[in-house]
């Protein structure tokens, strides 16, 4: 793709490329290392806002006309091998990095280059980016694997409490005015104000707003980011922030379990229904445990809940489109 021939996507045309890439992850596991092999496209283009402003991205996409933001959830297994094939189509050089993990070295533009890791250790890891730290990672350049535990399905490491499905929070925060500096090739020169907040890509929308209820544009309906289960269906969220503002998770309904923080298993498992989480790649563990909500009344075992973060910024677009930001809902069925 050619610097100035980008793609242009509305909201729902953007999350077109990228449903089935993010979100709940199925998983069986195997009695045997594999190799996985993928290959993400590196792009760009612009996507519209809720307030009719475009703002230019960049994306480990899957095919050249595809604009994916975040990128594809990987999920493998300890032990597996990944091969990795990176095909910039732009006209500036971009790497691939899971910290610890890989690091492609820089691609340079227009080139082509496969790159093979093999994973480990079981957890949650952000894959983004790393030339120009952090603006191309703040561009789009990002998204997550899963490494699941050897012949397991349902821990997150070794004896850890168990779960019954997983899904992806990635967590992103928007300065457009730098996203417009960058694109042309110049360094912010502002600081860091940012505008829109999304989760796996998409921000809320009310009641009566436009696309509300559609899973294309509404992260509230959104099936890979929106938590769905009966009582016991618990669930696995691997949260990660790839913006730069620190946030605190909050969850209604049930509290959560808290197993990590920034990729470190913590002694306790605690449960609590406010986590913070920091900015510049941040990650937790949890685990929503879809028991009977405590204080419901009258009892019950259905119902829907908000999740949305303690910082009012976050629950809003272009400074004042209220609900319109990084939250989604907990669908008890």
């Amino acid at each position: 793709m050619k610097r100035r021939d980008f793609l242009r996507l509305g909201s729902a045309g953007c999350v077109s490329t990228m449903l089935g890439g993010m979100g709940l992850l199925s998983w069986t596991p195997r009695s045997h290392a594999a190799v996985i092999s993928r290959t993400f496209y590196i792009t760009e283009g612009f996507i519209d806002q809720i307030d009719g402003s475009s703002v230019y991205f960049r994306g480990f996409s899957s095919n050249s006309d595809a604009l994916d933001i975040p990128g594809e959830a990987l999920i493998v297994q300890e032990g597996d091998t990944v091969e990795l094939t990176l095909v910039n189509t732009l006209s500036s050089a971009h790497s691939f990095v899971i910290d610890g993990v890989v690091d492609s070295g820089s691609v340079p533009a227009g080139e082509t280059r496969t790159v093979r890791f093999t994973v480990t250790t079981p957890g949650t890891y952000m894959y983004y980016d790393r030339l120009d730290a952090p603006h191309n990672r703040l561009l789009g350049l990002h998204g997550g694997l899963a490494v699941m535990p050897a012949g397991s399905s349902d821990e997150l490491y070794p004896g850890s409490p168990t779960f019954v499905q997983q899904y992806f929070w990635i967590f992103h925060d928007i300065d457009p005015a730098w996203h417009d500096r960058l694109r042309r090739g110049l360094m912010p020169n502002t600081d860091y104000v940012p505008r829109y907040f999304t989760i796996n890509g998409l921000g809320g929308r009310p009641p009566g707003a436009p696309g509300s209820g559609d899973p294309a544009q509404d992260a509230m309906h959104d099936p890979r980011t929106a938590l769905h289960g009966h009582v016991g269906d618990r669930s696995l969220v691997r949260i990660l922030n790839a913006g730069m503002c620190a946030q605190s998770v909050h969850t209604h309904g049930n509290h959560m379990e808290w197993l990590t923080q920034n990729g470190v298993i913590r002694p306790d498992v605690w449960k609590k229904d406010c986590i913070f989480l920091d900015g510049d790649m941040g990650a937790l563990d949890v685990i929503y445990p879809f028991e009977t909500p405590p204080d419901a009344w009258p009892p019950t075992d259905v119902g829907t809940y908000p999740m949305h973060l303690h910082s009012e910024m976050s629950q809003t677009a272009a400074g004042g489109y209220y609900m319109f930001g990084a939250l989604t809902d907990i669908f008890f069925e």
